[in-house]
């Protein structure tokens, strides 16, 4: 018994992690809400102790963010911050694409085909939001994880884990589902083409496109 009780202690942690997250990203908590320990562990039947352990780990995912005299909040949306996050993705993203190009095997590029798929057909349904940015990183991921930069990758996992609740704001208020659709599409073709400098024009432009279009539509919901 006693050793069980890590594990299911970490494992109420975690599911409290999961369910804080998915309410952020999807607007359910609003930004600059308040996050009270109390409230959030009567309301998910848990102790305090795994609500402030999660609220910790999303506060390192950039979701939460204490405040002297205030507590825990979501974070607000920010211009400032799309510009910086998309600009990072931009950067890293195309020099982990280049690097793993060369190494791609067939069998990887199949794997992203079947995410992909799987991305198409979640963006049809009403209710599959939520799988939304986690099928779209793994679709990017299957086709940067040859390049072998393992502590990159960490770094990539991070922005996108920042990123998720603006690009489901864009997706779905801005109509950029279609485009999104086609430079996926694009971009498995020219990396089975092993055309380097083609599919890192595409990758920058895909991503810096969606960061135009976020940071006009958070400038319009912060104003």
């Amino acid at each position: 018994m006693s050793r069980t009780t890590p594990i299911i202690h970490k494992t109420r942690t975690q599911v409290v992690v999961e369910v804080l997250r998915e309410k952020i990203l999807s607007g359910e908590i609003a930004a600059g809400e308040p996050l009270r320990q109390s409230a959030l562990a009567e309301e998910m039947n848990v102790s305090r102790i795994p609500v402030r352990e999660a609220l910790l780990q999303l506060e390192a995912e950039g979701l939460v963010k204490f405040e002297a005299h205030k507590g825990a909040t979501a974070t607000e949306l920010s211009v400032e911050q799309v510009s910086e996050l998309f600009e990072l993705r931009a950067l890293i993203e195309t020099d982990l694409l280049a690097k793993a190009i060369p190494n791609l095997q067939d069998e990887d590029l199949r794997q992203a085909e079947a995410v992909l798929d799987k991305l198409e057909s979640a963006f049809k349904q009403d209710n599959a939001v939520g799988s939304w940015s986690e099928l779209n990183t793994e679709f990017h991921t299957s086709l940067y994880r040859a390049a072998n930069r393992p502590h990159t990758m960490e770094v990539v996992h991070g922005l996108n884990t920042n990123c998720d609740r603006y690009i489901r704001l864009q997706l779905l208020l801005t109509g950029g589902i279609p485009r999104a659709e086609q430079d996926h599409r694009d971009l498995l073709q020219l990396c089975r083409q092993k055309k380097i400098d083609e599919a890192v024009v595409l990758l920058r432009a895909h991503i810096l496109h969606a960061a135009n279009a976020i940071r006009e539509l958070v400038a319009q919901q912060v104003s």
